[in-house]
């Protein structure tokens, strides 16, 4: 038989995937860029966009297409308001509607001459002190957040209020404790010694603190060290009602990128990518900040602190776009792609950025690292519980008395965490349900808080430990209108990827918008989005639906599993 050789249609192909490696990661820039200043819909910009990096139209229309940010019209005063869930529980999402009326624009729209856009978004990362806007880069917060946009108030944005619960804070040690960034790189880089940080973390039990619990050693080792190795530093936190990597971006962004540099050398990564949200403005300056006093300090570029290792690292900015914090969907799109979910096996630390063995932690997990490389890691195992160990940052949303991160000892108790850390709710409001671990984490009654912390724990209760924020109601939020924010969430989040999780989250809405319990609908609809979904997104919806039914009974009759 003969051999088939390459015609010269493949050729091409080859071709333009190479081209289009060396421009994709400046594609979604450029995008930015220009979209910033129109109005005017994607398939009139995007086309030349792609001209310029000898890319093919469509290369550049389907992320222009997809991504929040891209889509939206930006007028000369772009507002992003946010519609996520702590915002929605401030106010029952009446927000929404009065900043609406006070700019004379609704929600995905720009005003007719131009001057005013307005972009509902989900999460701003001011969960603590909602319900929230972005005024270009300048926030606004709290009930008066309508008149702060009209300009009769001064625009209001408290601090993130943090306080350790552990008596040694390994996350917060410098947001709390004061102690300076940057004291464990020097020493391991010039000991050239890789192999103590996978042994310290190993033995540290440290789990992924994005979602999805993987062990990091287990993650490093899969990588196996591999010419070509990239780090991608997750900081696409956009699970609402949780704002802990926010946190460690702003106020102690060194710590993050020390965590980042041992993560690359026991990687043997010569290569590092920090991905940003675009919803958090500050935490990009201060990374891109923190990233220039690293090579300036001789942490980062060639010959690090005098040996022959090197290290690259850039900082980059979202899109908007909730599914690419997934770890496949997020090297989609740093590669200039949609971000969507990739199948896999191939798995990221064999395949992942441009084809390069990949290793994504995200922000909080990093900054963890360069305490358990210097307390060791058997230390860090002795916090927590023995099959979940260390530390977390849980975060408490607007309605209670006191928000704000709070580190604790995974293991701690859920009641005790919302009774005593977060003082209940505030103003006498009487606490109907908390949502943990973001918009498809679960809901827990009052009465069933008396849970661990960890993942094992909640899990037990329908619910999940996600990137642990809690976002609490009251009474005056009703069943239903939770039960269509969820809904909402999800039908505008999917990435379309998956005809279950894309389809599926629309009927979802359809149902719930009817009123009337779905019943044998829904049980059906449940299964095909929990067995067939593409990703966790999709097979995390009903789970989360199935909690919120248990937690108000008969007034969400049809819901229940």
């Amino acid at each position: 038989m003969a051999v088939m050789r390459p015609t010269g249609r493949f050729d091409a192909f080859r071709a333009l995937s190479e081209r289009r490696g060396k421009a994709g990661e400046r594609l979604v820039e450029r995008l930015a860029q220009v979209r910033k200043g129109t109005t005017a819909d994607p398939g009139s910009w995007a086309p030349a966009v792609a001209a310029g990096l000898r890319l093919p139209a469509a290369a550049a229309l389907g992320p222009a297409a997809y991504y929040a940010d891209l889509r939206a019209p930006h007028g000369r005063r772009h507002v992003r308001v946010c519609a996520a869930t702590a915002c929605f529980a401030a106010q029952a999402g009446r927000h929404v509607t009065q900043v609406e009326q006070e700019l004379g624009v609704t929600a995905g729209a720009v005003s007719p001459d131009g001057g005013t856009s307005l972009q509902a978004v989900r999460c701003l990362g001011y969960c603590y002190a909602g319900p929230a806007a972005l005024d270009g880069a300048t926030p606004c917060t709290g009930p008066s957040l309508p008149g702060q946009l009209a300009g009769r108030e001064p625009p209001t944005a408290p601090r993130i209020p943090v306080a350790d619960d552990t008596g040694d804070p390994v996350l917060l040690a410098g947001a709390v404790a004061g102690e300076p960034a940057w004291q464990v790189w020097p020493q391991i880089v010039t000991a050239g010694d890789p192999a103590r940080v996978r042994r310290e973390v190993a033995a540290s039990g440290l789990r992924g603190r994005g979602g999805a619990g993987f062990r990091v050693a287990a993650k490093w080792e899969a990588a196996g060290r591999a010419p070509g190795t990239v780090v991608v530093a997750n900081g696409d936190e956009g699970d609402p009602g949780s704002y802990a990597d926010r946190l460690l971006m702003e106020a102690d962004p060194r710590r993050v990128l020390e965590g980042l540099a041992l993560a690359c050398f026991a990687c043997g990564a010569r290569r590092a990518v920090v991905l940003v949200r675009s919803e958090y403005p500050q935490a990009l300056a201060r990374m891109r900040e923190a990233a220039a006093e690293a090579y300036a300090d001789g942490h980062f570029g060639s010959r690090v602190h005098g040996t022959d290792t090197t290290l690259d690292v850039g900082v980059v900015e979202g899109a908007g776009s909730y599914v690419a914090g997934e770890e496949t969907a997020l090297i989609a799109s740093l590669e200039g792609d949609r971000g969507c979910a990739r199948p896999r096996p191939p798995y990221p630390t064999a395949r992942g950025l441009w084809d390069e063995p990949t290793v994504v932690n995200n922000v909080e997990t990093l900054a963890a690292v360069p305490w358990i490389v210097a307390r060791g890691g058997e230390a860090y195992a002795r916090r927590g519980t023995p099959e979940e160990t260390g530390t977390k940052l849980v975060c408490l949303s607007e309605r209670f008395a006191r928000p704000g991160v709070y580190e604790v000892e995974l293991g701690a108790s859920l009641a005790r965490i919302v009774s005593e850390l977060g003082g209940g709710l505030k103003e006498g409001s009487e606490l109907t349900a908390v949502q943990v671990g973001g918009p498809l984490g679960g809901f827990l009654a009052p009465d069933a808080l008396d849970v661990p912390l960890t993942t094992a724990g909640l899990a037990a209760r329908g619910a999940a430990l996600g990137h642990a924020g809690l976002v609490a109601f009251d009474q005056h939020v009703a069943p239903q209108d939770l039960l269509r924010h969820v809904w909402e969430f999800a039908a505008a989040e999917s990435c379309g990827a998956c005809s279950p999780c894309r389809v599926g989250s629309g009927r979802g809405l359809e149902l719930a918008g009817a009123g009337a319990g779905p019943g044998d609908e829904w049980k059906r609809l449940a299964h095909v989005l929990a067995e067939a979904s593409l990703c966790a997104f999709g097979r995390r919806i009903p789970p989360a639906v199935h909690s919120l039914a248990r937690v108000y009974g008969d007034r969400l009759a049809g819901w229940a599993p």
